[in-house]
């Protein structure tokens, strides 16, 4: 179900079990041969086939494309939310909901950005509503609900998420290959090791002067086509989990 066809009356009739998604993602550069709404296109193309997986199971409100990406704020067209403004509406989002009566609320995250102020919101809510065993409030990243996206395609050489790389520039290229401009010219940035397991504060210049990590240059749109399947499919694995929660346990 999607929410922006629905009339409020629609709305109240539901089931108050029913999971709500809300899908996040971002504006920002994605290096010289990629899109400004990357992230937006594919978290939208993720919560499309979810949708249409899921029928009447699951509510999907609209995708908020503004994101936290003060990281990539040295590349024009970057457009980002204050980090504490941006963990603020996604409070008040997830408030809302609860002020309807839902219960089992999800953000399905596109941008890795969004990754901290979008756990300390669902941290944050949970606390102001500690005296509830009913609610079900969960942050989930789309890569991260794969254990092994690399499996998708036998041609895939990297293992993990990078930025505008062999994996988003497969899935752009899939939607529409005219918006990849020039990614068989860029090469490949290497992810190397910051430091990890720490966490370090870091700026994309940090990285990479061309704004992508990965390497483009291995994109196909099979590729492509093989990661939307696999990343559709673990989050209707998600999603079937919070609808088969028994609406208190810890366990789900």
């Amino acid at each position: 179900m999607l929410l922006a066809e629905l009339t409020w009356a629609e709305v109240a009739a539901l089931d108050r079990a029913t999971p709500v998604v809300i899908p996040i993602a971002a504006l920002e550069q994605h290096g010289t041969h990629m899109p400004l709404f990357t992230d937006s296109m594919l978290m939208a193309e993720i919560a499309r086939r979810a949708e249409i997986e899921l029928s009447n199971k699951v509510l999907f409100a609209p995708l908020l494309w503004l994101g936290n990406s003060h990281h990539h704020l040295d590349f024009p067209g970057t457009l980002s939310a204050e980090p504490r403004v941006y963990l603020d509406l996604l409070v008040g989002l997830l408030e809302n909901w609860i002020s309807h009566g839902f219960r089992r609320l999800i953000f399905l995250n596109g941008h890795g950005g969004n990754d901290v102020p979008g756990k300390q919101a669902v941290f944050e809510v949970r606390q102001k509503h500690r005296h509830r065993d009913d609610l079900l409030l969960l942050f989930a990243t789309y890569w991260n609900l794969v254990s092994d996206a690399r499996g998708a395609h036998p041609e895939l050489n990297q293992r993990v998420m990078g930025h505008a790389c062999e994996w988003e520039t497969s899935m752009v290229m899939r939607l529409n290959p005219a918006l990849v401009k020039g990614q068989q010219t860029v090469g490949g940035i290497p992810f190397g090791n910051p430091f990890e397991p720490a966490t370090r504060g870091w700026i994309m210049r940090d990285r990479s002067s061309l704004g992508h990590v990965g390497d483009p240059m291995e994109a196909t749109a099979e590729k492509g086509e093989a990661l939307f399947q696999t990343f559709t499919s673990g989050t209707v694995k998600m999603l079937h989990r919070m609808i088969a929660w028994d609406g208190s346990s810890w366990e789900g």
